[in-house]
């Protein structure tokens, strides 16, 4: 997180965390920039440097939620733990859902082994009551790409359902709890070790869809200091430990770069041209994997 500016959140936002004991109006205040949903502040109050998030209406994606309630579910559960930041409010008002927490010092950038450590830290962390189930079955995913590509007039959409793959129908594993999006960005490294944030689709379901999104060759481009190499992905998937889930994520590997490919061109057509390039280095991955 990166400090820029000076602007305050709506007066609203303030006068519920006055109304809460958390004396925002005399609190100093900055823009955390990074984000791409959501809008998040920076203050100090009763001896804690602090972060306010507000929801933005409409910021959901076909792949991502912006679910704040769903954010407040997964950090209250995952309290004491280091692997997401100390919830301290969640509230409503007028200008939407907010939740406030603890900032996070960063203490460099975590490596892809630490990441894959933490991430299977949180998947054998017992999942709180309320998570949305998320399929892992390999026509579900191969679906959700299907639907994202409908009437796209992208040419490179016909190129992408030519190469649909074909996958069989495989056994459900036992669902643990998932962040649902942890991108290279979502994942701070403290003198604790990392920590997650970003918490705003957290679900019920596949360990590898998590593994898919870290992996992802076009998260890591828009998210991260570029794609990993063979020996970053051997790495990542080394330190995550858990031979039965790896070998899963590699073998519905074609059918998660589809649907991320596919998302990378419906955020294109959305106007987001950053996904053009990502959703290049998807369908090239997609190619390698034939």
């Amino acid at each position: 997180m990166l400090d820029s500016g000076t602007d305050r959140p709506p007066a609203d936002v303030i006068d519920t965390l006055d109304a809460a004991g958390w004396h925002a109006e005399a609190a100093s205040w900055k823009v955390l920039s990074g984000g791409r949903c959501n809008r998040l502040w920076t203050f100090r109050a009763k001896g804690k440097r602090l972060v306010c998030k507000l929801f933005v209406p409409g910021a959901a994606t076909p792949m991502f939620r912006n679910d704040a309630s769903a954010e407040a579910l997964a950090l209250h559960a995952l309290k004491g733990t280091g692997l997401a930041p100390t919830l301290k409010i969640a509230f409503t008002c007028a200008s939407g859902d907010a939740l406030v927490y603890e900032f996070l010092e960063s203490t460099g950038t975590p490596s892809v082994e630490a990441i894959a450590r933490t991430l299977a830290r949180l998947h054998a962390h017992p999942p709180p009551s309320g998570l949305r189930p998320h399929s892992g079955e390999p026509a579900t995913i191969l679906r959700h790409g299907d639907a994202m590509l409908s009437g796209l007039p992208d040419p490179r959409s016909r190129r992408l359902r030519s190469m649909r793959p074909r996958l069989a129908r495989t056994s459900a594993p036992v669902p643990v709890f998932l962040h649902g999006d942890p991108v290279p960005a979502n994942v701070i490294a403290t003198a604790a070790g990392p920590c997650l944030i970003d918490w705003q689709c957290p679900a019920l379901g596949d360990a590898s869809d998590d593994l898919s999104i870290y992996l992802s060759p076009a998260m890591q481009h828009l998210y991260g200091i570029g794609p990993l190499d063979a020996a970053g992905v051997d790495s990542f998937l080394a330190a995550y430990g858990h031979a039965a889930r790896v070998g899963r994520y590699q073998a519905l590997a074609p059918a998660y770069h589809y649907r991320m490919a596919a998302f990378c061109l419906w955020k294109t057509q959305a106007g987001d041209r950053d996904y053009s390039a990502a959703a290049d280095l998807e369908i090239a991955c997609l190619e390698q994997l034939g």
